[in-house]
């Protein structure tokens, strides 16, 4: 059995990047249980300026995409909506669908992890976003989330009320800029840039195949 570290550069707000890693899940469940992975979730902020509340989802993609057109946009949202169901994932757009700034969550993954439940809030997070449309930026909401993956909301709502993990977070951000990645999802592989985007579970099989194949021996 070969245990690989997988580093995943994403942010919540991200669709690709639960495509992404739900095609990874599919590709480790396919491979089990010759290879297994522990995943590190690191930070990445599509929108820094937004303000907490976010955007409504249209109007963001009207700014960032002006010669789009709506009909074009209902159609990437369809695809989009299309490749989740293919990994298992299910989006619940709506025209009050909203995209908020994500710093916060960041900060709540890196506190997560020191607790050993970063991957099940990230996984959470994800949910609650795109498949509820629940607002993430309002802090009873994101507390209800983190007590259903067994956190202490308590302890979390003082991260949420300092500063706590900003420098942390900023650090990782800044050495995954240093590395390369400038778009995510992106995927390291024991520390290698593997991958990026909302791969299918064959492209993952392939690369951790490669992975497996490069690392010495036996775990």
């Amino acid at each position: 059995m070969k245990k690989l570290s997988i580093d995943i550069v994403s942010d919540v707000m991200c669709p690709w990047c639960i495509i992404g890693y739900k095609g990874l899940e599919i590709a480790l469940a396919d491979l089990a249980p010759e290879i297994e992975a522990e995943i590190n979730w690191l930070p990445f902020e599509i929108n820094p300026h937004y303000p907490k509340e976010g955007k409504n989802f249209i109007r963001h993609l009207t700014e960032k995409y002006p010669n789009t057109t709506p009909e074009q946009f209902m159609l990437q949202r369809n695809m989009i909506a299309a490749k989740g169901r293919e990994v298992g994932f299910e989006f619940g757009f709506s025209e009050e669908s909203r995209i908020f700034n994500s710093f916060d969550l960041h900060r709540l993954l890196t506190w997560a992890k020191e607790k050993g439940k970063q991957h099940a809030l990230s996984l959470a997070f994800f949910q609650a976003h795109f498949s509820q449309s629940m607002p993430l930026y309002d802090q009873a909401t994101v507390l209800s989330i983190v007590r259903a993956v067994g956190l202490d909301s308590d302890e979390a709502a003082k991260v949420l009320t300092s500063d706590a993990y900003v420098e942390q977070v900023r650090k990782e951000q800044q050495k995954s800029a240093a590395m390369g990645v400038h778009s995510v999802p992106t995927f390291f592989i024991n520390g290698k840039n593997v991958t990026s985007g909302g791969q299918p579970p064959s492209v993952f099989k392939r690369v951790l195949l490669e992975a497996a194949s490069e690392m010495p021996g036996e775990n």
